[in-house]
């Protein structure tokens, strides 16, 4: 069962989506223009897919991917090792009141996508779905 990752409530209020998309689209030129002076950072081309922060905007949680899920974990170790960097520079470009901590986790999208995909080509599902339902028809006339 997927886990929500949010902290609580229904989703996230509209300023965490808004911050959350600010913080992803900053944080992903700082990673576009190797900013940091990190070379086992910077020879990975990453991805940022989502970005969700906490309800008081203190904590951002960054899910990212590098490119071809190559060299996933080193990625990632090279990512948190630079986070207070990463922090400042994100922090810089953007005018909130406190930087929020960030944190990074692997974005699972594209497999969860891969394992549906899985799913529907299994032929036993793919004919359930052809399959006509006879309480869907709309039209019971002939054309005649």
């Amino acid at each position: 069962m997927a886990q929500n990752r949010y902290s609580h409530g229904s989703g996230p209020s509209q300023r965490q989506l808004r911050v959350g998309e600010l913080i992803r689209r900053t944080l992903s030129d700082v990673l576009l223009r190797a900013d940091v002076h990190d070379p086992d950072l910077n020879r990975h081309s990453i991805t940022v897919g989502e970005v969700r922060t906490s309800t008081d905007l203190k904590v951002a949680t960054a899910y990212v991917l590098p490119l071809g899920g190559q060299d996933a974990e080193e990625a990632l170790a090279a990512l948190r090792r630079n986070a207070p960097e990463l922090r400042h520079l994100v922090a810089k470009a953007m005018t909130l009141k406190y930087a929020p901590e960030l944190r990074f986790q692997l974005d699972e999208t594209f497999d969860r996508l891969d394992d549906t995909r899985r799913i529907f080509d299994d032929e036993r599902v793919r004919r359930d779905v052809e399959a006509p339902d006879d309480g869907d028809r709309t039209d019971d006339r002939d054309d005649a």
